[in-house]
């Protein structure tokens, strides 16, 4: 059994190595006009998941932790977004997804 503790920390390295997947899913993708804008996208929310929830580990307050949390979610649900994105224009297929 692990603690909330031991799980926070987990969880940290999870999205951590989510935002280095999602940076490095970016550098395979068109250079063009409008991958590009796909791109910053792709980066920009798919490392603040990690980025926020190391914050929320740190917060001063369980309704702190709870609203960082909920950015989270909500970056979390914009990546998917734009990986959902990716795969209906046809830039990577969806096996690579996997």
């Amino acid at each position: 059994m692990t603690t909330n503790k031991e799980f926070g920390q987990q969880l940290e390295k999870r999205t951590k190595a989510f935002a280095v997947r999602m940076i490095r899913l970016a550098s395979r993708l068109p250079h063009s006009r409008e991958a590009d804008s796909i791109v910053r996208q792709i980066v920009r929310s798919g490392t603040s998941v990690g980025a926020n929830y190391r914050e929320a580990n740190r917060a001063v307050s369980r309704a702190d932790f709870r609203h960082i949390i909920s950015i989270c979610e909500k970056e979390a649900s914009e990546t998917q977004y734009w990986l959902e994105v990716i795969i209906e224009v046809g830039w990577l297929p969806a096996e690579q997804f996997k």
